[in-house]
């Protein structure tokens, strides 16, 4: 049995701890080296630092968020077409991915070259961050190639059922930035340099492990260069599914746009470098439910695919409530330890003051957040864009955004850390009742034709 045909026969729990355990570990090792950048920029180059790391990054990840859109949107069409037996079209498929990650991130990359001051200034490059965030950016800046590259490899990966492949995708960047961070900031004296070198080498390392499995034969999908010849009705697929992620990640850019604005108005660098370590643990903390999320994904695609609508509904199930438990238990273990998180960033007093009670304020809503992330999540899946794109926009684009722009100025900048929780529970609400929409209209529609066949199958035996 391939590996990818384990998607619609093993049982679900069994299925679900397969897919989302590897994943979550992935994002648990990237996130710790999040972290530990951040300690490393905290501790031995400054605050400063830390305002530079949290503007710069999300312009990388937009570029490269491109990889992950595109690959998102491809690997939807592969689970479904691996699910209903078309493995060609897979291929295909997967030789279209590459082909377009190539040519837009390229195009991407050389935007970003000619226009880094105004890109760092929108992005909330302001007062003493400037300088330490072009020393940043103009390094990473050639990493963002290889990071879109594995972005899209590590959601094929998982789309054919290797999700021990994905995990290990993820893991070899985390690692070796743990092991070069301190080489490069404390060894060689680079300070901010040396952590930006870091990263970059571990997305290179990262994209060779990818090139390093689908030219092994470790794959089922081949790259070839006759499958790379772009077609214009797979292209138009991957997009209309994948504009889902790219829509999320530009909605995230503006929302870090209107952020870093609104908390350099409202607090100053200061302010900035304190939702930068909130954001990491935040990171960190969401590694469990963003795991079972990427499981889910490809079990939902090839069952839909396959047409095993009871299985779909099961797996819809099984991970909003797996998720929402460890999403429980991850909110008390905040709550309780807000301050000694925080203490591992830095040792600036008035950084240690601030941070632990906007960190309580972000994290209330937490454990309703696999809800939304899962119910977005199917519709991908499924290749529904336009439900996708519009529950993938709720939180931070309906809600988010326009709450950091009202609240401070009712609340000053507490009023910021409040919109975070308002912005989950909304989300949550009507994510609920999109999905039960869905789950009560089509799903149940499809699974009484199902249930009508085997009827008619058993009577017929």
């Amino acid at each position: 049995m391939n590996h990818s045909q384990e998607l619609g026969t093993k049982p679900m729990g069994q299925l679900l701890a397969k897919m989302a355990i590897p994943a979550s570990i992935g994002i648990l090792v990237m996130s710790i080296y999040f972290i530990v950048d951040t300690i490393f920029v905290g501790r031995f180059v400054g605050t400063l630092g830390i305002a530079a790391i949290t503007v710069v990054m999300p312009i990388s990840f937009l570029i490269s968020s491109m990889g992950m859109s595109i690959g998102v949107g491809g690997s939807s069409i592969i689970s479904r077409a691996l699910g209903a037996g078309d493995k060609e079209k897979a291929r295909r498929t997967f030789g279209n991915m590459a082909s377009l990650v190539l040519l837009i991130v390229a195009i991407m990359l050389i935007a970003g070259a000619f226009f880094e001051g105004p890109v760092l200034a929108l992005f909330g490059a302001k007062g003493d961050i400037v300088a330490p965030a072009v020393e940043y950016f103009n390094i990473i800046l050639a990493g963002v190639p290889a990071l879109a590259w594995s972005m899209m490899s590590n959601t094929v990966m998982r789309a054919e059922g290797r999700p021990r492949m994905a995990m290990l995708s993820m893991m070899v960047p985390a690692v070796a930035n743990i092991i070069l961070d301190p080489i490069f900031i404390i060894g060689f004296g680079w300070g901010l340099a040396g952590a930006a070198w870091a990263t970059t080498i571990s997305y290179y390392l990262s994209a060779a492990f990818t090139l390093w499995f689908f030219f092994s034969g470790q794959s089922e999908l081949h790259l070839t260069g006759s499958i790379m010849r772009l077609n214009p009705p797979l292209v138009r697929e991957i997009f209309s599914i994948g504009m889902v992620t790219m829509a999320r990640q530009g909605t995230v850019s503006l929302l870090t746009i209107v952020l870093n604005h609104t908390l350099f108005q409202f607090g100053n660098e200061l302010a900035v470098a304190v939702y930068g370590i909130i954001n990491r643990i935040m990171m960190f903390a969401n590694f469990p439910v963003l795991g079972i999320t990427q499981g889910f994904l490809p079990i939902a695609g090839y069952n839909y695919g396959a047409r095993k609508w009871s299985r779909v509904r099961e797996i819809i199930r099984y991970s909003i409530r797996s998720g929402t438990i460890i999403a429980v238990a991850l909110f008390a273990g905040i709550m309780f330890f807000a301050r000694p998180l925080v203490n591992l960033f830095t040792t600036d007093p008035e950084l240690l003051g601030r941070t632990p009670p906007a960190l309580m304020l972000t994290f209330l809503a937490l454990p309703l957040i696999t809800v939304q992330l899962v119910g977005a999540a199917y519709f991908q899946a499924i290749g529904k864009a336009m439900p996708a794109l519009l529950l993938t926009l709720t939180k931070q684009g309906f809600f988010l955004i326009p709450f950091v722009l009202i609240l401070p100025r009712i609340f000053g900048l507490n009023g910021v850390w409040y919109a975070f929780p308002l912005a989950d529970l909304l989300a949550a609400a009507v994510t609920v009742i999109y999905l039960r929409i869905e789950m009560k209209g089509t799903l149940d529609k499809y699974l009484l034709e199902e249930t009508k066949a085997e009827m008619a199958e058993a009577e017929a035996l």
